[in-house]
């Protein structure tokens, strides 16, 4: 188990699971998450805002195993659709090592070995504008509507007496 802050490098040994540690997480309480491992799923426990929450996923739902650059050298990632569940599973600079996980990884868990895409990095699609005829007809409940008429002159009673109710 590697402490958070600490400068040892992270290890987990692919062939004694279940295993848990500790890793990084900006966005919790203590900017620590836990993270347990077994063959079958992965459970992240951490809290943020106060409100304690362990997600479990199951290890298929994972994308794969990619090789990312960090501060510390290179790391293997158990990567995720969401980013917050995606988990670190060896941090080294050696570059055999990182290799032999690599594939010891993706072998235990039948996963994909991916390449690092943080490089590039997807920009959103450009917002779509409606060019077409419909944009300009009018909403389709009011075209159930009558549209309103011009106001006609209303009859004028001249020399009537008016009756007023009161009370």
């Amino acid at each position: 188990m590697q402490p958070a802050g600490s400068s040892c490098m992270l290890q987990l040994d692919p062939h004694s699971l279940p295993a848990s540690f500790e890793a990084r997480d900006g966005r919790a309480d203590g900017g620590v998450r836990h993270i347990e491992i077994n063959r079958e799923r992965v459970t992240v426990r951490r809290a943020v805002g106060g409100i304690r929450m362990a997600i479990n996923v199951r290890v298929s739902e994972f994308l794969g195993i990619a090789c990312r650059e960090t501060n510390d050298g290179r790391a293997l990632v158990l990567v995720h659709n969401d980013p917050s569940l995606s988990v670190p599973l060896l941090v080294t600079s050696d570059e055999l090592q990182l290799d032999l996980a690599w594939q010891m990884w993706g072998d235990l868990f039948a996963l994909p070995q991916i390449e690092d895409e943080t490089d590039d990095a997807r920009e959103p699609a450009p917002r779509r504008r409606r060019r077409n005829i419909i944009k300009d007809r009018r909403p389709k409940f009011l075209v159930r509507r009558k549209t309103g008429r011009t106001a006609t002159e209303r009859p004028v009673h001249r020399g009537e007496r008016e009756i007023i109710a009161r009370h």
